[in-house]
């Protein structure tokens, strides 16, 4: 007998959960790998034409904070709250899986779940590691019968912000866990100075400010040994960042709108009670040359893209009408669906995006075996060249698997390529329903000599197709003229 059907991991994803045994082959259909069951008999048939899939539910590690489940009958709330995510993978983007049906709730400190390889745990011969994982707080509340069921979640919410508030713990007794006396803080201000763009700097608003352990810019992204602390700055820059374990650090930044990675030029080294206070940093993202044009948003992921809807056939009625809409089942699929005869084919200030960009490059499905690589072509115009200078392509990705992206301009045969990544990417965040995985940016020098005036066709594409979920998923792609331009 099930107590806990109703599932909360969030103020906007919640429902009803279908049964484990809705999962099981009397009842359901595994489709294109065993965590994804089409529910074709489930117990409760309101259920019927799902897809129950556990990582539809995956979270960004920022949002971890708390999720469960919720009996009716009696009203009783079982919760699991996070109150710090200093223990966990790779900074507050990482995704990890919460709760799914089971009733299951997980509380996962390191996966390689939207990272592949790059986040195995590596150790030399003779390497000592250790590492605190958690305390997590669990939580079960009640209500009297005939009480709304949503208050339990409601109180968990009150619960998980004093559980945060009481951080660190005062009770482990080990000498691996430091007390809040034991700690220390970093604040500053971050602003950003992205050269042809504006001649003023601008607040780094709503930039994500961390401390990992000591490394080359953007490389918490994919650390996994060590303890990692975030925050985000506010609308002016500000950042503080408290109750950080002493060591030594590098101190990173994201900032939304801008392309590359933040680091700060010298490490910092947190004592006990110390509060470093850092004054203005300058993040001068990578800019050679003023924009000629842009498609995309820089913030990580592909979330602006154009987002199908999900065949009729395989849906998860939480999704529908939702923000999140890419976590839908299937939307590999699509693409061949609606580009069946022709790959993508975008034309700079006459596409939309939002509508013309397809949310991953994707293989093409020939028939039920095989499958093909794509080619995507961005069509522009020059009204002037400069044949000696040196122009510079962006390639920022949100996320690759088993991919091999080529480009080339012009010419969509030519040998070499102008540029290739090499096989990249193990996410597997297209089969994931994610919307974005590790961070890749690349910086291509382009030769005048090879543009056009006038129209000119960059041909970008993914070599490698032996499966439905090789794909890259960009997170803007922007090309700027020379710096005299």
């Amino acid at each position: 007998m099930h107590s806990f059907h109703y599932m909360v991991i969030a103020d906007d994803r919640q429902r009803y959960m279908p049964l484990p045994e809705d999962r099981s082959p009397e009842r359901g259909q595994e489709l294109a790998y065993p965590e994804a069951v089409l529910l074709v008999n489930p117990v409760e048939p309101e259920f019927k034409g799902e897809v129950d899939d556990k990582y539809e539910y995956s979270c960004r590690s920022q949002d971890i904070w708390v999720h469960g489940w919720i009996s009716n009958k009696p009203p009783v709330g079982f919760w699991q709250i996070s109150p710090s995510m200093e223990s966990r993978s790779a900074g507050p983007l990482k995704q990890f899986l919460a709760s799914h049906v089971g009733p299951t709730t997980l509380a996962l400190f390191h996966s390689v779940h939207y990272s592949g390889g790059d986040l195995v745990l590596r150790f030399k011969k003779g390497e000592t590691w250790k590492k605190v994982f958690g305390p997590i707080f669990i939580y079960v509340n009640s209500l009297l019968e005939g009480d709304d069921p949503l208050q339990l979640w409601q109180d968990a919410k009150q619960q998980m912000m004093s559980q945060v508030q009481d951080w660190p713990y005062d009770f482990p007794a080990s000498e691996d866990f430091p007390k809040f006396e034991q700690r220390g803080s970093v604040s500053g201000r971050l602003v950003v100075h992205d050269r042809y763009a504006s001649n003023e700097s601008k607040p780094a608003d709503g930039a994500y400010v961390g401390l990992a352990l000591p490394g080359e810019a953007g490389s918490w992204q994919r650390e996994c040994k060590g303890y990692q602390f975030w925050t985000r700055a506010d609308e002016n820059g500000n950042f503080s960042i408290y109750n950080i374990r002493t060591g030594n650090y590098s101190l990173y930044a994201s900032v939304p709108g801008f392309i590359g990675d933040y680091r700060y030029d010298a490490n910092i080294t947190i004592t006990e009670k110390s509060n470093i206070e850092l004054g203005d940093l300058v993040y001068e993202p990578p800019r050679d040359g003023p924009t000629l044009w842009e498609i995309g948003i820089p913030d990580r992921s592909a979330a602006e893209f154009y987002v199908p809807d999900p065949n009729p056939k395989y849906i998860n009625k939480l999704y529908l009408n939702h923000s999140d809409r890419y976590r839908q089942y299937g939307l590999w699929e699509r693409y061949a669906e609606l580009y069946p005869d022709g790959d993508l084919n975008y034309t700079v200030n006459y596409s939309n995006y939002t509508k013309d960009w397809f949310f991953a490059q994707v293989t093409r499905k020939k028939d039920n075996a095989t499958y093909e690589a794509t080619t995507w072509q961005i069509n522009f115009k020059l009204d002037n060249v400069n044949a000696t200078a040196t122009y510079k392509l962006r390639l920022a990705l949100a996320s690759a698997h088993e991919s091999n992206l080529q480009v080339r301009i012009n010419d969509p045969v030519v040998k070499p390529a102008l540029f290739s990544t090499g096989i990249i990417g193990k996410e597997n965040t297209i089969a994931r329903h994610g919307i974005y995985g590790l961070y890749w940016l690349y910086n291509l020098d382009l030769p005048g000599a090879k543009l056009l005036q006038g129209n000119n066709i960059i041909f970008l594409t993914q070599t490698q197709s032996t499966s439905p979920f090789q794909g890259i998923m960009y997170d803007y792609i922007r090309l700027e003229g020379p710096p005299d331009f």
